[in-house]
């Protein structure tokens, strides 16, 4: 795709052949060397937005899937997406843009301010303090920058949702892009799920 945005008059061309309906096309602005689309008169969305994006949540996805390989599990039952962030996204869109492991839509929910909520907890409960304490004591860091597989991860994160994550349960509720998924792809279609062919 940002090929296409390096060379806007075959990004063009290629737009056109693939008959994109007019209104999408005029809201489609030359914006110095790549495009931009317009939402309003005063909202757009460059490729600078796209890749930022992207980055950021390549970052997410891969720092969950250490954690799930560190405990040696291939899904999740169940997400809870902590501060402000996790308040204010939707977890449909979340796991649309693929920040998140799949799973069910109705087991994804925010926490709040749950750093706020832990440092009251701390200091006007000592039993919660004494709780907090033994916990923190059985945390063990992970380094992404040492981690072997993190880079494969974030890599493969980069696409929205993902390149080789099938995603059924959000398949099950939103219509995907149809992708073709290999074992080279595909490693977590290697632990007993359909191998190969055509997921949405």
């Amino acid at each position: 795709m940002f090929d296409y945005f390096a060379n806007p008059s075959r990004f063009m061309r290629i737009a056109n052949r693939l008959l994109l309906p007019l209104v999408i096309l005029s809201r489609i602005e030359a914006d110095d060397r790549t495009f931009s689309y317009r939402i309003t008169d005063t909202v757009s969305v460059t490729q600078n937005d796209v890749r930022a994006i992207q980055l950021a949540k390549a970052a997410l996805y891969a720092g969950f899937r250490l954690l799930m390989d560190k405990i040696n599990i291939r899904e999740v039952d169940r997400v809870v997406l902590a501060g402000a962030f996790g308040t204010h996204i939707d977890p449909k869109y979340a796991m649309v843009l693929g920040m998140i492991p799949d799973c069910l839509l109705a087991n994804v929910r925010a926490a709040g301010n749950s750093a706020g909520a832990g440092a009251r907890m701390a200091l006007l409960n000592q039993a919660a303090r004494r709780d907090i304490e033994a916990v923190v004591r059985q945390i063990e860091k992970i380094e992404t920058a040492v981690e072997a597989s993190f880079q494969d991860h974030f890599v493969k994160a980069m696409a929205i949702p993902h390149k080789s994550d099938p995603y059924a349960n959000l398949a099950a509720a939103v219509d995907l892009p149809v992708r073709i998924l290999t074992d080279e792809d595909a490693p977590a279609l290697a632990s007993g799920r359909r191998r190969g062919g055509r997921r949405r």
